[in-house]
């Protein structure tokens, strides 16, 4: 995580250089791309405030990559782990049925492994140490969620508050020059709307990989409870607690 968190920190410095490197350049026949006029409108947008706008896409962008990498991964074939582990238990061999859980990565094979760790204290205890192993996990997927909210809900406001700074430029320049000519107040006016854009803009981007995200946590949730009641099951039918 800290690896990724500086790399994208670097390309951030990177992008940022060249922003500024833009406003050296001379006119001229307009031959931009839309990465240079982006980098244009970040300049032109004051780089007080949209320093600030893209240090929060970096690091949200951070913390969704980190989520959905760990969510990858811990995504299970439920279906094969129970299989798996009812062939064990057919057999008896309930030790071989927690260490297919235990070589078996994500957060559904680490609640199979607490239900059958309880096997001897009967459904009850199963039940209930799969619920409270249940929670733990749950936190753990979640983690980082409230980071990416935080930068979904800062970016806008910084945006805004670009926006405000940029309309009190407009005034300023209009009570000094004691004119209303668009030439007076276009710059300010300008600062406002391209940080209200570019706040928006990654507001807009971090809300998509946060949903994406959250959808990812409840399909893992939901075969991790599904799992759970098909455990129950599995020991019942094998005659596990009467053993």
């Amino acid at each position: 995580m800290r690896k990724l968190l500086a790399l994208l920190l670097v390309l951030g410095i990177a992008y940022t250089t060249g922003a500024l490197e833009l406003m050296a350049q001379d006119g001229g026949e307009d031959t931009r791309t839309g990465f240079q006029l982006l980098k244009q409108y970040f300049v032109q947008g004051d780089w007080r405030f949209m320093s600030f706008v893209l240090v929060c896409l970096i690091l949200g962008l951070a913390f969704c990559i980190e989520r959905i990498i760990t969510l990858n991964i811990a995504t299970t074939n439920t279906d094969k782990l129970l299989a798996r582990i009812d062939e064990n238990l057919k057999a008896g061999d309930v030790n071989g049925a927690m260490e297919v859980c235990k070589s078996t990565q994500g957060p559904t094979a680490s609640i199979l492994y607490e239900g059958l760790k309880n096997t001897s204290k009967g459904p009850d205890a199963v039940e209930k140490a799969i619920v409270s192993y249940g929670s733990v996990q749950m936190g753990l997927l979640e983690k980082g969620l409230v980071w990416i909210s935080l930068f979904i809900a800062i970016a806008p406001m910084l945006g805004f508050m670009g926006t405000v700074i940029g309309m009190i430029q407009a005034f300023d320049r209009i009570e000094a020059a004691n004119d209303l000519s668009p030439n007076v107040v276009a710059g300010g006016i300008k600062v406002a709307l391209l940080t209200t854009v570019f706040g928006l803009i990654v507001a807009i981007i971090l809300q998509v990989f946060y949903n994406y995200i959250v959808s990812k946590i409840d399909s893992i949730v939901n075969k991790m409870e599904d799992a759970s009641i098909a455990l129950v099951d599995v020991m019942a039918s094998n005659n596990v607690f009467n053993k």
